[in-house]
């Protein structure tokens, strides 16, 4: 296989700064805080034009510059220094993997094929829309960290996810085109030098997909894009935009991922020894691993059998309505070439995708097809691996007892180094050398935080604190966030469960928070899917807090949460507040950000938050309990909410020593860094994926 030439994408680099191409192609930058300020120190304001994008910045800078910049002999050395370490990371031999999972590793038995719809692995790259992809970006880069041969598998949108815009109060959705010429991908060619290209069936016929692939430290990621002058238009709009279109569409891009997702790593010479989905979105992939067997002659159950063993699934989503359903029809038309071309009769793959194969009315469902081809199922969190068993408990008819439903839990975690902000991570430098290489080690952490100064922690949130409302003012004109003032933070997708206007229920109590003299400010952020209207509808009614004069300046809404935005909110925000109505919520990362940046969580138990709180690390609101409404859950975790910012978070926040520093506060934020960091990061996540079921 050949690649797009780098010399084809980028100015003539002078020689000093030749090294600057392989880097800008390679995520690995994105978190390393040398190289990432390297780049960013190239062209400052094109630094924050072009998102963050190093390929784009290279482009757009001068010759002249260039030229200066090699002339430069300070960073020319840094540039050698970077490069140093980057091809020492890339060919490191003593890793995880090797030592713990040598079959996992490379030149192992395979590795790990990672397929996800979505993956948030940086801004520039509008491939993600939550929580899913950033958990899937963040799989994949501690996979790299950890030496583990990981090739991840999804679709390279051309719109990818909505921008949002505020326009008068409302909504408006946009969806620029991006240029995959000025992104880090490099599209894959054949031998003889035509692009690769990947069969992929459509009904009675077929369409091909052309292969990109992007670098994330030492692994792979594989997009595939319809929209080539090959395909028909209404083929092309199949990675047009994520999560868009009408229920044709969704099927026709879940087949895109599952069955083109296989062909394309075979067509690289690739043979995994674990296929992992990312979600059901992903589960048409065991259905072609199971059409490879049987046109090899094995009979289906035997198929069946031997493709479940290959695979392994993770399950997101902890309320029925959430989880994909397609008609027989809309299958049918999706498949049922493909179908028939395997001698399959009528149903035979909407039985796959059926708790009731012999309900010929009933859908097929992507995860009940996930759950029948694999060999593992995992929920994201403790308690949602609770709720997944219950949900599915009619799979297993044999099984009475709903506690050993085989469906367990690995809890989701985030990648620190890229979620950690750039003034903590220098502290840590400083005062715990060797950290970066025990971030899953909780005793490190509990012996060592103390050589952290309740002065310096305080100085440093105050540094992240400031940035973010730097980024306010930017952001929202016309704002300004009081530095000095109780700042909480609330950012995610506006979906109606995770009841974002839990804290406006008695807006006048409310207003008594912000107008104190120990005041109160608000960040809100978050995206509402263009069809979900009561999503809408709840966006619509924070906006309009916004706009009333009593709540003006106080409580501000951020436009288009992205990854920029996100990062800044929880580095630099004092709270983190997370009000879904349990247990709807199946993980919730946004907090474990939160927490390892010493911002401390409020947040009712759901999720990860049960397995973390203890009582010294944050607050919880409400109580772990079932409810007879839910409007009576949402009365009794409204007071709690309340309550806590009334009588417990304020007055601990603004209850200062003689030096201005909030020593109860601060040693809140030091049990949320130690007791939250080692556990709730993804190096400890992938290990346990490895150690409990690639390798079972």
């Amino acid at each position: 296989m050949r690649f797009t030439d780098l010399k084809d994408r980028l100015p003539t680099l002078p020689e000093a700064l030749a090294p600057l191409g392989a880097l800008a192609f390679n995520l690995w930058w994105s978190w390393d805080a040398e190289a990432t300020a390297l780049f960013g120190g190239l062209d400052p304001m094109g630094w924050e034009r072009v998102r963050h994008n190093p390929v784009a910045l290279l482009q757009d800078l001068g010759a002249d510059r260039l030229s200066a910049l090699a002339e430069d002999a300070t960073f020319v050395a840094q540039v050698r220094s970077i490069q140093s370490r980057f091809e020492a990371y890339l060919h490191a031999t003593n890793t995880w993997a090797q030592e713990h999972a040598p079959s996992l590793a490379p030149g192992g038995q395979g590795g790990v094929a990672y397929l996800s719809m979505e993956f948030g692995l940086h801004e520039s790259l509008r491939i993600y829309s939550g929580g899913l992809g950033v958990l899937a970006g963040d799989h994949v880069r501690s996979a790299s960290d950890l030496g583990l041969e990981l090739v991840g598998v999804g679709l390279l949108y051309r719109q990818g996810y909505f921008r949002q815009l505020i326009d008068d109060g409302d909504q408006v959705t946009a969806f620029p085109k991006a240029d995959f010429n000025r992104l880090p991908v490099r599209q894959v060619f054949n031998d003889d030098g035509t692009p690769l290209r990947i069969e992929v069936p459509h009904g009675n016929h077929s369409y091909t997909a052309q292969v990109f692939q992007l670098d994330v430290g030492r692994v792979r990621l594989l997009l595939l894009d319809a929209d080539h002058e090959g395909n028909p238009f209404d083929h092309r709009f199949f990675t047009q935009q994520l999560y868009g279109g009408d229920g044709r569409t969704r099927v026709a891009q879940e087949v895109l991922l599952g069955v083109g997702g296989v062909r394309a790593i075979r067509a690289m010479g690739l043979r995994p020894a674990v296929f992992h989905l990312n979600e059901g979105h992903c589960a048409f992939a065991p259905v072609e691993l199971l059409r490879e067997r049987v046109l090899q002659g094995e009979p289906l159950g035997a198929a069946a059998e031997a493709v479940k063993r290959q695979v392994v699934f993770t399950t997101h989503t902890p309320v029925p309505a959430g989880h994909d359903r397609f008609s027989y029809y809309t299958v049918e038309e999706a498949l049922g070439g493909y179908r028939e071309k395997l001698g399959w009769p009528q149903g035979t793959i909407m039985d796959m995708g059926r708790v009731r194969p012999t309900d010929i009315h009933e859908p097929l469902c992507m995860t009940v097809l996930a759950l029948k081809l694999s060999r593992s199922t995992n929920g994201v969190s403790a308690l949602h691996g609770a709720v997944s068993r219950e949900m599915w408990k009619d799979l297993f008819p044999l099984v009475l007892d709903t506690a050993q439903v085989p469906i367990g839990h690995v809890t989701n975690g985030v990648h620190p180094l890229f979620w950690m902000g750039p003034e903590l991570r220098a502290l840590f430098d400083d005062r715990l050398p060797g950290w970066r290489r025990r971030l899953s080690d909780l005793a490190y952490w509990e012996e060592s935080f103390s050589e952290v100064s309740d002065e310096d922690l305080w100085s440093v949130h105050n540094a992240q604190k400031a940035r973010l409302a730097q980024l306010v003012s930017t952001r929202c004109r016309g704002a300004h966030l009081d530095e000095h003032a109780l700042t909480l933070g609330f950012a995610r997708r506006f979906a109606p469960y995770k009841r974002a206007n839990l804290l406006f229920t008695e807006p006048d109590r409310l207003e008594a928070l912000l107008d104190h003299d120990m005041p109160v400010r608000l960040l809100v952020s978050g995206k509402a899917h263009p069809q979900d209207l009561h999503g809408q509808a709840l966006l619509g009614e924070i906006l309009r807090f916004t706009r009333d004069g009593r709540f003006r300046d106080r409580v501000i809404f951020l436009e288009e949460y992205d990854m920029i935005l996100g990062r800044a909110l929880t580095q630099g925000c004092d709270v983190w507040l997370n009000t879904p109505r349990r247990p709807r919520e199946a993980s919730g990362t946004s907090g474990q950000k939160a927490a390892l940046n010493g911002v401390l969580n409020a947040s009712i138990l759901d999720g990860w938050w049960p397995e973390a709180y203890d009582g010294t690390n944050g607050w919880a609101i409400g109580e772990a309990r079932e409810y007879a409404t839910v409007e009576e859950q949402d009365a009794a975790d409204a007071e709690s909410l309340y309550q806590i910012l009334e009588h417990e978070l304020r007055p601990l926040f603004f209850r200062r020593d003689e030096q201005g520093i909030p020593r109860g506060w601060v040693e809140k934020m030091r049990r949320s860094i130690i007791t939250c960091l080692p556990v709730f990061n993804t190096h400890r996540m992938v290990e346990d994926y490895v150690t409990g079921i690639y390798l079972g």
